[in-house]
């Protein structure tokens, strides 16, 4: 018992700044106010938040399968 807990910390461990970074590049501002707004809508929200911080860690670490296959677009002059 003691070692999945242990496994499940150091889930959050590693993700936890993962998600928030993310968002603060994406929104270009500090990230320690996109961890502070977590927090806050956290007790707002009674909790609800964590549960979309854990599909969002979900979703960043599994990134590479949501990822669509972009071609560049040929010019004129490579026809």
């Amino acid at each position: 018992m003691r070692r999945v807990l242990q496994k499940i910390i150091f889930f959050f461990e590693l993700q936890s700044y993962g998600v928030c970074l993310w968002w603060a590049r994406k929104l270009g501002i500090h990230p320690s106010k996109v961890r502070l707004g977590f927090i806050y809508f956290s007790f707002i929200g009674l909790g609800s938040p964590v549960i979309l911080y854990l599909i969002m860690a979900w979703i960043l670490e599994h990134k590479h399968y949501f990822q669509f296959q972009t071609q560049r677009k040929k010019s004129i002059w490579e026809l």
